[in-house]
């Protein structure tokens, strides 16, 4: 696209699109033109562009950065700290949308103005992936970097199609899931620390177009742009009468430090993440987003971030007129810019709630008030540019540029669409499975009897900020191709099931030669802004399901759709339930899915990883606030802990469990180290050195972690009748990231004594000497 212009009169309804020959005004992104043609900077026929330093694709970034920034007016300056950047026609800039969803496939919402545009366009369409709980369930990183990558190459295919005004991309969501009634929860890779972080760190390098794993490959080269949020320590929306405006979350420097820091690292320091969110939250009694300590110290000097930083949605204004931490609007301007904060999301031009973009209004004022310098805004904007720059932004017309060949033909491709299939596949668990009910025989089940809210609804499969998907098939639809006579019927009014009419359903039970039942939550029960209050299946839903399945000829299959934990003792309790399925919310492919599960096309075991570790914690419901963050055990409010790792109370389904149709077996074939001696390598003098027992892990330096480093070998093998692998699995331990721990400071350190690896039921200890 030439930066040539577009007059846009609006006749009526539509609109009729002129070339204009007036190079001094770029196009409007919004114009029916722009749906073939890319926005983009520096246009080689104009000529001015030679004269600009940010233009010449030779210099450093930074030195373009700087060099853009400086040719801006004060005025033109404050107009860029927003998520909806206006143009710079002088200088040949096009407007820019910082705000883009891609979560799980690419987002769109209807409420919000995006950088994406997807009706009336050559795209309509995007693939929609699993939700992020259940793709996390395969627990298999290449599966996460691959969903990053397919959702980077059909944002860049958006773009070169003139679908996009911005490609930077808030997701993933990498926030640990510490409480299962978080509303929110579902958009999380699941309370394991580690888990979360390595899926961050894949996700991020498949969407910024690097490699897998190793250096980064990537230079200066962003295909689309991830951004890791919501930093940090941000789990509650809105819990019995608190809501995450006015959260202040006390957070001990242990759990910080081996809890909800450790992701947001892996996000920065392994993936490579151009793009971090402050949340809402206060931490300690500071906002994230204007904690200095956290966006510059902890973000940039520490861990080396390279990118920019955005508010989450109005939380400058927040900072206000919620929790009252800044006395007037320029002093909430101010106290973002200096901690570090880059943009600022605003839902001004859409919302009742916030009708004031700070930064865009009270900038100016903030600078006249002496609270902020120009300097502290011309960082942020270094940054700013410095991103859009990476995306090739300025580099002139993108049909010769990097990424050009990503085409429409891309999206919605067979293979991103094998690809969601694969990732549900992977993700469903069985959780329970009585004398083998399941896989149900096609040639002998001659009728069934589908039951339940979630049965004919392929929205539901969708969960929450996605978009719209390649195909949508629901549950009973994908059933049917396998058993045509298949009755069906809802059960209850909706998903909350405040009323039930179980009068159809216990007929079809009784007749129907095998029933199905699919129940569980949706986007009325969990979602943001809404956190759970309990854990048990919503309304009349249990009557339901035992009624249907006391009066079913034989046991039944419990379907359960949800992105959080469910209390289903009942279920797992009752004989006449003989098989309970989890699905997450299964995107897209989930229901085809589904029925190649049900009727033994795909074994649920298949994937070694999840059958040892599955990210479904059902854990009764215990009576402690939301608002308690201490994740160890705390006897004086009766806190049994929180996720698997520190919870002492009751559960229903161990971390870690899931069915197979196989009976497999396990061995540790190898695993090279037995015993470690660990040493202080920096300073013998050290602190940790006259502390016997343990040692910082600072200590040990990077030479001797890498050092220590040893490989384990699993042996995988399948003894049952059903058809599953044989395999061998290899990877590397690293004891100083996997065998230390937080002390109460909030320092890792590597302490003496045995620690266990577990595979199945056999053990390999591995002895710690210090």
């Amino acid at each position: 696209m030439k930066l040539q212009n577009l007059v846009i009169f609006l006749i009526t309804s539509f609109h009729l699109c002129v070339e204009s020959t007036d190079s001094s005004h770029p196009q409007d992104p919004n114009s029916c033109a722009s749906a073939s043609r890319p926005p983009f900077s520096c246009d080689s026929s104009d000529p001015s562009t030679k004269t600009y330093d940010f233009c010449k694709t030779t210099l450093p970034i930074s030195r373009r950065a700087e060099d853009l920034v400086s040719r801006l007016t004060f005025e033109e300056k404050t107009t860029q700290l927003v998520d909806t950047s206006p143009a710079i026609p002088r200088l040949g800039i096009p407007a820019y949308e910082w705000w883009s969803e891609g979560l799980h496939g690419i987002g769109f919402l209807t409420r919000v103005q995006q950088g994406i545009r997807f009706f009336n366009r050559t795209i309509q369409h995007a693939t929609s992936f699993p939700q992020v709980i259940l793709t996390a369930a395969s627990f298999d990183p290449h599966i996460w970097y691959r969903i990053g990558q397919a959702t980077g190459k059909e944002a860049r295919a958006l773009y070169n199609a003139g679908q996009v005004t911005g490609l930077g991309f808030w997701a993933p969501n990498v926030n640990i899931f510490r409480d299962p009634r978080w509303g929110r929860g579902q958009e999380t890779p699941g309370e394991d620390p580690l888990v979360v972080g390595k899926y961050g760190s894949s996700f991020v390098r498949g969407v910024q177009g690097d490699s897998f794993e190793g250096e980064s490959t990537l230079g200066d080269h962003l295909q689309a742009s991830a951004c890791c949020k919501h930093y940090t320590a941000h789990d509650l929306d809105n819990w019995n009468g608190v809501n995450r405006f006015r959260f202040n979350a006390i957070v001990t420097l242990q759990d910080m430090a081996d809890t909800y820091q450790p992701p947001f690292r892996s996000c920065v320091q392994e993936g490579k993440a151009s793009g971090i969110m402050c949340s809402y939250n206060e931490i300690n009694g500071i906002p994230s987003c204007a904690h200095h300590d956290l966006l510059t110290k902890t973000l940039r000097q520490e861990w080396g971030f390279y990118g920019y930083i955005t508010s989450d949605c109005d939380a400058v204004n927040v900072l206000h007129v919620e929790q009252k931490y800044a006395k007037t609007p320029e002093d909430a301007v101010a106290d973002a810019l200096k901690s570090g904060m880059d943009v600022e999301c605003s839902t001004s031009a859409r919302s009742k709630d916030f009708p004031v973009s700070y930064l865009k209004n009270y900038t100016k004022s903030a600078v006249e008030k002496r609270k902020v310098t120009v300097s502290e805004i011309d960082r942020a904007l270094h940054n700013l540019f410095s991103t859009r720059m990476r995306l090739g932004l300025f580099n002139g017309d993108p049909s010769k540029q990097r990424y050009s060949d990503i085409g429409p033909g891309q999206v919605c491709s067979q293979e991103h669409q094998a690809l969601a299939l694969e990732a549900a596949l992977d993700g469903i668990v069985l959780l329970k499975n009585s004398d083998r009910l399941l896989p149900l025989s096609k040639s002998r089940t001659s009728s069934l009897a589908v039951i339940g809210p979630n049965a004919h609804n392929s929205t539901n499969l969708l969960g929450n900020y996605f978009g719209p998907a390649c195909k949508n098939v629901t549950i009973l639809e994908a059933l049917r191709n396998y058993v045509s006579s298949a009755s069906y019927d809802k059960g209850c009014n909706n998903v909350s099931c405040t009323s039930a009419d179980k009068k159809k359903s216990l007929e079809m039970a009784k007749t129907g030669d095998q029933v199905i039942l699919v129940m569980g939550l949706d986007q009325s029960q969990e979602k943001e802004r809404l956190d759970r209050m309990d854990l048990v299946l919503p309304g009349k839903q249990p009557m339901l399901i035992t009624s249907v399945a006391k009066a079913a000829k034989r046991p039944v299959v419990l379907v359960l759709l949800g992105g959080s934990p469910m209390d289903v003792t009942f279920a797992k309790n009752n004989r006449k339930i003989g098989s309970i399925l989890w699905v997450g919310y299964p995107g897209q492919a989930g229901a085809t899915a589904l029925a190649q599960i049900i009727f033994g096309e795909h074994n649920p075991g298949e994937v070694f990883k999840r059958e040892i570790t599955n990210d479904l914690v059902s854990t009764r419901f215990h009576q402690v606030p939301m608002t308690d963050m201490r994740m160890r055990p705390q006897s004086s409010t009766g806190n049994p802990g929180r996720t698997y790792r520190f919870y002492e109370g009751e559960k229903v389904f161990e971390f870690g469990y899931g069915l197979s149709y196989s009976d497999y077996s396990y061995a540790f074939a190898s695993a090279t180290q037995d015993q470690l001696n660990v040493k202080d390598s920096s300073n013998p003098l050290s602190e940790s050195s006259q502390t016997p027992g343990y040692r910082l892990v600072s200590d040990i330096g990077e030479e001797q972690c890498e050092n220590i480093k040893f490989k384990v070998t699993v042996s995988v093998k399948n003894e049952g009748k059903m058809e599953g692998e044989k395999t061998e699995i290899e990877y590397e331990l690293s004891p100083c990231e996997h065998l230390s721990s937080a002390n109460e400071d909030g320092v890792m350190v590597m302490e003496e004594g045995s620690q266990i690896l577990l595979v199945g039921d056999k053990e390999h200890p591995v002895t710690i000497i210090v």
